[in-house]
């Protein structure tokens, strides 16, 4: 709670305080004036005018209702007392409006107004809060001063007193603790504040009447006022009549607190049990009131029919009654006592609390047949009182001795019939309690009557009040204060979801704290009490059950869809089962202004986390579609359809981010030539992303063709940089030399080598270069310019598949057209029509899509060409001599990359799988790319560089082979392994070097090997003559047109 709140929460309160102030006053004021009446009544001044004859007449009914007053009192000052809070929060008040009284400016309130304030305050607290509400009304002055009424001195009023309270006692004693109790308990508290009231007025006492209410704790240790407020009888009239708590030694006083936790502890022994036979005893109630409501009424057993009626409606308030006693009794004991509770009683409460619940919801059920029922039980049981009376009044009439005593007789009885002749409310059956009071002396009645009497006009009291009865025993507001075992009972519930209907009977329960809240005052509005009441149930709810429930659902599924895995034994005889379906058949369980519907909640569950689980891995699709299709076919769930592909996202990453970041993308992926993809080298997940022809065209599709073009023009861009890199390593002076030294070697050497370039003069120029120096992480400068070299290959690879990505995107937009040969012109055909200027604007539109489309379909566009075109003659110039170095660093380069290859393809079985790769076909791109630019094809062939690594390995093989044959015969077991060892490595380069040669074959395919650079020239000036000569003739059909690289 924020500073300040509690004194803000006490203002609002202190209004409620004047009220019930005033209520309390009133209750005063109304005790002295029925002792006043009473008094009057049962005078012993024999000179004072008698009103009515009163010798024999006993007005039960007035100290019944006087003992309810009194009731009323004590329960005010138990919740006081109980309420630490409040009185905590009142001395922080108190405290505040000091300080507002030394600076009342700074608060905004008049000075003149404090005082009145205070004094009201100080009177407030003086009445209410010193828990002295019931002794101040005790202790008022009951003799009238001015020669009135006089009450102490009166003994015909304390014997007539006295007298009433026994016979009210013997009446209750007998019933309390039974099972056809009603308000025995109720009426016990009343005759307890009835005989301090009384020795408070007389100052005498009955010793032995005393014992005999303190025996009562005995069987009854506590009593619940209401909600969560215990009584304890022994400790009110111990401390209320102090002068007869001395006549009782300490010892029966010690027994009775002793009795107290005996009997919580065989409650708590006894509960289980109790709760089995009250489970039994509903049921069959439940079962008999069916039977009987359904049953046809028929008019010749009418009054037979009735009278079961109202006995099956009495049993039910009876076990309704025995039930709430229990549930409060136990639980606000352990609570008073401060004794832990087990799980089992609270297990045991709580089924107690659902019968409760039950019997209500019975009641509410049939209520249409129940209201029907009552009036016309009410009926016949004031036709059976009326017979009695009748009957007793023809036997006064017959007596032909009046009196005075005989009229009041008489009279009464006449009042009595008349009363209830008429509807059974609740100020008629007060009239003709009274009346009987004075009607029944003088033997009117005989014993065999009167009993029945009694009884049929207690069955009115409670068949008139059924619905208000019924309610007031069922209601289950102090669960308020026992929120506590909430959590416990759900875990039950969870466990033994067999039962798990009853809990719309929990939840009904907990509903009844609702209209009690609906009345708080000390905050700004009550729905915030609400709020943070609908809150706690929810998150206990959420935490005890729903989520434990969806996170079960979801592992049983997981397990089921993944048997083949052999997880833990899941077999239903060895490890149980708990069947959860059953949660799904609830109907939705009403609480506040929602329903709680268990089935929708777990369903959104699953389909949120299987929406989610599958869009981070959408490979797993089957899995959980699986898993949806289970949870409908076991638990009956209606699961959402995710509709997420259920296959990998053609989109991949997108062309205009590999655009903006070219340089990241060639160093990060890895070509491959054949299948036109491109793979990641590395990455932190699990899965290693693929980019294919099939993502480029969508996304072409999504950012229109024109996006090619400037792909390529960054490519081209990006390539500059690298050729200026490339240049600077072929310049560099060590590279140069050797470079030099090895053509001119190759050239002295050739004829004696049969034109092949030797072996052992790459492997040398390789292992040279790693002597000027290797990188932190061990990389050699040949390694760097093959990395380079690599990226330049993967530069073209992504050209080569913008341009396969961008006919894939004309043919499917194009399959469209019926016929590419024959295309309609839509701009004459709507002219011939004559339609609009917009129509025609449209089909002109057309027209020209339709024709960017054919173009583009049949011709696509050469990129390779423009990038050889527009790089070439720098490369061929002769300030760039150095360049044409490069055919002769290809062997050592491809020595280079081989090692590097099978490296690769060897870390791919290894745990640790950093920098495994199966495929670098940038690199023989890269090389055939660069000797296209120098247009040295010829050059590099001369070298005949595979035949020669051809040659050199299968002389190896062999070399080895004849070795294993010798050593064979030896039978050297590990000199065999190392050479069968040796075998393989050498087969292994081999089979490297041929792919790499293939790859090689096919990537040079791609910029027309098969001419140089002179013949190409040739080729173009003869396409130009004949151009010029059908210009000057008949022009051709359709003109390529290459877009410009700027």
């Amino acid at each position: 709670m924020v500073e300040g709140d509690c004194q803000i929460q006490m203002g609002r309160f202190v209004s409620f305080l004047q009220e019930l102030s005033c209520f309390v006053t009133r209750c005063y004021e109304v005790v002295v004036n029925i002792v006043h009446q009473l008094a009057v009544l049962y005078t012993s001044n024999k000179n004072a005018p008698k009103i009515i004859e009163t010798s024999g007449v006993h007005f039960q009914a007035m100290y019944e209702h006087l003992g309810e007053l009194l009731t009323v009192l004590i329960t005010l000052d138990e919740i006081i007392d109980n309420h630490a809070t409040l009185k905590d929060h009142w001395t922080m008040y108190k405290r505040l409006l000091k300080s507002v009284h030394h600076n009342p400016s700074k608060f905004g309130i008049q000075e003149d107004k404090l005082k009145p304030f205070e004094k009201l305050l100080l009177k407030l607290e003086c009445q209410l809060l010193d828990g002295m509400i019931f002794q101040a009304c005790i202790e008022q002055q009951f003799d009238s001063l001015n020669g009135g009424v006089s009450v102490s001195k009166n003994s015909t009023f304390a014997e007539e007193f006295a007298h009433t309270l026994r016979t009210a006692f013997a009446n209750v004693e007998t019933k309390l603790g039974e099972p056809s109790e009603i308000d025995q308990r109720d009426k016990y508290v009343g005759i307890c504040g009835l005989f301090v009231l009384h020795f408070q007025i007389f100052r005498t006492i009955d010793k032995k009447f005393y014992k005999s209410l303190l025996d009562v704790c005995k069987k009854v240790p506590a009593i619940t006022l209401t909600a969560n407020i215990i009584w304890f009888a022994d400790n009110f009239l111990i401390q209320k009549i102090p002068a007869a708590a001395k006549l009782l030694d300490k010892k029966s006083i010690h027994t009775i607190k002793l009795q107290r936790e005996n009997f919580l502890q065989q409650k708590a022994q006894s509960l289980t049990k109790d709760m089995q036979s009250y489970y039994v005893f509903v049921s069959s109630w439940m079962t008999k009131m069916e039977s009987i409501l359904s049953k046809e009424q028929r008019v010749d057993k009418f009054a037979e029919d009735l009278s079961n009626r109202c006995n099956v409606f009495i049993q039910g308030f009876l076990y309704a009654y025995s039930l709430s006693t229990i549930i409060k009794t136990t639980m606000n004991l352990y609570m008073s006592m401060q004794k832990p509770m087990t799980k089992t009683s609270v297990k045991a409460l709580c089924r107690l609390v659902e019968l409760l619940k039950a019997i209500e919801h019975m009641f509410y059920r049939r209520s249409m047949v129940v209201a029907d029922s009552v009036t016309h039980i009410a009926q016949h049981l004031q036709y059976q009182a009326l017979h009695t009376i009748s009957v007793a009044k023809k036997r006064v009439i017959s007596d032909k001795k009046y009196s005075e005593q005989r009229l009041d007789v008489l009279s009464a009885l006449v009042l009595a019939e008349n009363t209830l002749h008429g509807p059974s409310t609740k100020q008629r059956r007060l009239i003709v309690s009274l009346a009987l009071s004075v009607g029944t002396q003088m033997k009117t009645f005989k014993d065999e009557e009167l009993l029945p009497l009694q009884l049929v006009l207690k069955k009115l009291d409670l068949i008139s009040e059924l619905t208000e009865r019924i309610r007031a025993q069922c209601d289950c507001c102090f669960l308020y204060w026992h929120r506590a075992i909430f959590p416990i009972y759900l875990d039950d519930v969870y466990e033994n979801a067999v039962d798990s209907a009853r809990l719309h009977y929990m939840f009904s329960a907990l509903r009844d704290c609702v209209p009690a809240m609906m009345h708080a005052r000390h905050l700004e509005s009550y729905e915030l009490l609400l709020e943070c009441y609908d809150k706690e149930i929810m998150e206990v709810l959420n935490e005890h059950l729903l989520d434990k429930l969806c996170k079960e659902i979801e592992k049983d599924l997981r397990l089921s869809v993944h048997t083949h895995l052999k997880l833990d034994d899941r077999n239903p005889f060895r490890v149980g089962m708990k069947d959860l379906a059953h949660f799904f058949f609830l109907n939705p369980i009403r609480f506040f202004n929602r329903f709680i519907d268990i089935k929708a909640y777990v369903t959104h569950y699953l389909d949120k986390t299987f929406y989610n689980l599958t869009t981070v891995a959408l490979h797993d699709w089957a899995t959980y579609s699986e898993m949806r299709n289970l949870a409908t076919q076991r638990y009956g769930l209606s699961m959402t359809e995710a509709h997420l592909p259920s296959q990998t996202l053609e989109q991949g990453l997108d062309v205009l981010e590999i655009m903006r970041n070219i340089h990241v993308f060639v160093s990060r992926y890895l070509y491959n030539l054949n299948n036109q993809i491109f793979i990641e080298r590395t990455s932190n997940n699990k899965h290693l992303n693929t980019i294919n022809i099939r993502h480029i065209a969508n996304s072409i599709r999504t950012h229109g063709t024109g996006i090619m073009n400037t792909t390529v023009n960054f490519t081209y861009q990006f390539l500059r940089k690298k050729f200026y890199i490339f240049s600077q390593f072929m310049y560099d002076e060590h590279i140069k030399s050797r470079l030099i030294k090895d053509i001119r070697f190759f050239r002295e050497v050739k004829d004696q080598n049969d034109h092949k370039y030797p072996f052992e003069r790459a492997d040398k120029f390789n292992r040279g270069i790693r002597k000027l120096g290797i990188t932190p992480d061990g990389q050699s400068y040949l390694d760097q310019f093959r990395q380079l070299i690599s990226q330049i290959g993967n530069a073209m690879g992504y050209v080569r598949m913008i341009r396969s990505g961008g006919l894939h995107c004309c043919s499917s937009a194009i399959r469209f057209v019926p016929d590419l040969e024959d295309i309609v012109n839509f701009e004459e055909l709507v002219k011939e029509e004559g339609l609009s200027e917009e129509t025609q604007k449209a089909a002109r539109q057309l027209d020209s899509v339709l024709g960017d489309l054919t173009r583009n379909f049949a011709e696509g566009t050469e990129y390779f060409k423009m990038l050889v075109d527009v790089f070439a003659p720098e490369f061929r110039s002769p300030k760039n001599m150095h360049l044409r170095n490069f055919y002769i660093i290809v062997p050592p380069l491809t020595l280079n990359f081989v090692e590097h290859s099978i490296n690769c393809k060897e870390k791919l079985n290894k745990k640790n799988k950093s920098g495994a790769a199966f495929t670098d076909d940038g690199f023989a791109m890269g090389v055939a790319y660069i000797l296209k630019l120098l247009d040295q094809y010829q050059e590099f062939d001369s070298l005949h560089w595979f035949q020669s690594v051809r040659e050199k390995y299968v002389k190896e093989i062999r070399a080895v082979a004849k070795q294993q044959n010798v050593q064979s015969t030896n039978q050297d077991e590990k000199l065999l392994q190392t050479m069968n060892l040796t075998h393989k490595r050498l087969e292994v380069c081999l089979q490297e070097f041929e792919l790499l040669y293939f790859s090689l074959s096919s990537a040079r395919i791609f910029f027309r090997a098969d001419k140089t650079a002179a013949e190409e020239n040739q080729e173009k000036k003869e396409k130009e003559e004949e151009s010029v000569k059908s210009s000057n003739g008949e022009l051709p059909n359709s003109m390529p047109a290459d877009p410009v690289v700027k």
